[in-house]
C-alpha cells in the first residue's frame, strides 16, 4: 500500500486544489449504478478510446442488453460487435480489442468474471488487468477505484495528466503510468476511494473548461495559486 510522504508540500497542493475545485464546480459524485460491476467498468474502458463517457456508457449497456452475458459478447463475431459499437469513435478497433480482452479472461478464468481480484492487493490486481489486451493504467485504475472494489487508485486521463504537468506535480513528459506513479504516493492519506474518484472528476472538469489543451484561461482558474504554468503566465 502506498502512503503519502510525510510533510510533502505537494500533498497540501492537492488538498488545496480539491477544495478550490469544489468551490468552483461543486461536488461531483459518480451516480451510474453500473459502476458497481467491475466487468462493466472494464468493457466501458476498453471501448471508450476517444469517445465521450456518456456514449461509451450507453454502448456498454447496449452490448449487455443485446447479448445477455459478457460471455456471449466474447464469442460474438467482430463484425457484429463493430455494428453494435458504431457510436464509438473507433468502432472496429473497439470491437477487436473488446473481443480479445474478454476471450483472454475466459481463457484464464473460464468465464468473464473479475471477482478474484478482490483477493489481491491493488497493485497486483492492476498488474493482472494490464496483461489483458487493450487494458493499460487508466483502465486498470478505473476498475479498481470506481467499481465495487473501491480501492485507492487514481484514474489519469489526458485532462488530468495535462493539468498535473502544468501544475508541476508530475514530469512534463510523463505518460499515464509515470503520472500515476508520481501522484499515488502524495495523495492525502485521509482521502477515500470516493474522494479520489471525485478529485479525478473535478480535475477532468477543469481540463474540459479552463485548462484545455490549446487554451489556458489562467486568470480565471481556481488552480492558479498552486500552478507553475499559471503563475508564470500573467498574460492569460
Amino acid at each position: 500500500m502506498q502512503l503519502s510522504l510525510v510533510g510533502d508540500p505537494r500533498t497540501d497542493v492537492l488538498r488545496r486544489l480539491h477544495a478550490a475545485l469544489i468551490a468552483r464546480f461543486g461536488r461531483i459524485e459518480r451516480q451510474h449504478e453500473k459502476r458497481e460491476d467491475p466487468v462493466w467498468t472494464l468493457v466501458q474502458g476498453v471501448i471508450g478510446a476517444r469517445s465521450k463517457t456518456a456514449i461509451s456508457n450507453a454502448a456498454t449497456d447496449r452490448l449487455l442488453q443485446r447479448f445477455g452475458t459478457w460471455e456471449a459478447v466474447a464469442t460474438a463475431h467482430v463484425e457484429t460487435l463493430t455494428d453494435e459499437l458504431r457510436t464509438q469513435t473507433f468502432p472496429a478497433q473497439s470491437a477487436e480489442r473488446l473481443k480479445a480482452c474478454l476471450q483472454a479472461i475466459m481463457a484464464e478464468r473460464g468465464e468473464v468474471d473479475l471477482r478474484h481480484l478482490s483477493n489481491l492487493p491493488t497493485e497486483d490486481a492492476m498488474a493482472w488487468l494490464e496483461r489483458l489486451p487493450g487494458v493499460a493504467r487508466k483502465i486498470s485504475a478505473g476498475i479498481m477505484n470506481t467499481s465495487r472494489f473501491q480501492r485507492r487508485a487514481i484514474v489519469i486521463d489526458s485532462h488530468h495528466r495535462r493539468i498535473m504537468q502544468r501544475m508541476g506535480l508530475v514530469p512534463l513528459k510523463a505518460d499515464t503510468t509515470r503520472a500515476y506513479d508520481a501522484l499515488m504516493p502524495i495523495l492525502p492519506d485521509e482521502w477515500s476511494a470516493a474522494d479520489i474518484d471525485e478529485h479525478h472528476l473535478l480535475v477532468k472538469k477543469l481540463g474540459q473548461t479552463l485548462c484545455r489543451p490549446s487554451e489556458m484561461l489562467c486568470a480565471d482558474c481556481p488552480a492558479r495559486p498552486d500552478c507553475a504554468t499559471g503563475r508564470a503566465s500573467p498574460g492569460h
